[in-house]
């Protein structure tokens, strides 16, 4: 189920992989009073930060430690992205369901909370990964493929954002995205390479901070919150994805 978007436009936001560039950017969105859902690989992260084994325009990527990441995400969402970011829909079923269902209950124990929320990684999926993560009991699932009206979605297993944010029309379809109520952007924090990109970062969260026709939202609260099924598993489903 999902509810219809009404008013000011709320726009909400995700970032994947649990990287230590996180933590600057958790700093910005806190200056900012920004909301924000991150996406998290339980099965990639150690007791302490660790390298992420690859490197993002040549700036080595780091993973954030367990025994940092309650401080670090502190008051924000926390969403599924897989238990070891595999491409879901290449391996066997089993593993898959594996992949999904292990990575959301490790996140709940460790976190404490609900994870609501999946991310695919790589973008990719098939109607037997969708069918795997609705029935793991997550409320939505997102992709990559960008859309001039992410809310409601046709399929909440197959939710489309507005944008990357560093997408070059990033700011005419946060414009446009005023005509459905809601603009959903996501990306990754080692993205942001450079002390300029960084402060152009800052300066479009301060920007959507200032719209008076916008509000800060989270992914999940966009959805019905009637689900008490978030917390066991879910029932067997008998209708199509």
């Amino acid at each position: 189920m999902v509810t219809e978007v009404t008013g000011m436009m709320t726009v909400v936001q995700c970032w994947d992989d649990g990287v230590t560039a996180d933590v600057r950017l958790i700093e910005i969105l806190r200056r900012h009073g920004a909301r924000a859902t991150f996406n998290l690989c339980a099965g990639l992260h150690e007791a302490e930060r660790k390298p992420a084994g690859w490197a993002y325009k040549e700036t080595e990527v780091w993973r954030l430690g367990w025994n940092e990441m309650r401080n670090v995400y502190d008051g924000f969402t926390i969403a599924n992205h897989s238990l070891t970011h595999p491409r879901l829909e290449q391996i066997s079923v089993d593993a898959a369901c594996r992949e999904i269902a292990e990575g959301r209950d490790r996140l709940q124990q460790f976190f404490e909370q609900s994870v609501p929320g999946f991310v695919y990684p790589f973008g990719s999926y098939n109607e037997t990964v969708m069918s795997a993560v609705r029935k793991a009991g997550h409320m939505y699932a997102r992709t990559t493929q960008s859309v001039g009206k992410p809310f409601p979605p046709e399929n909440p297993m197959a939710f489309h954002p507005s944008c990357h944010f560093l997408a070059a029309n990033f700011w005419s379809r946060y414009e446009k995205a005023k005509e459905c109520g809601v603009f959903y952007f996501w990306g990754h924090a080692y993205e942001l390479i450079s002390e300029p990109m960084w402060a152009a970062f800052e300066e479009m969260i301060a920007g959507i901070n200032a719209d008076p026709e916008t509000r800060w939202g989270n992914v999940a609260d966009l959805f019905d919150e009637a689900s008490d099924a978030l917390n066991v598993p879910d029932k067997p489903d008998t209708d199509d994805t």
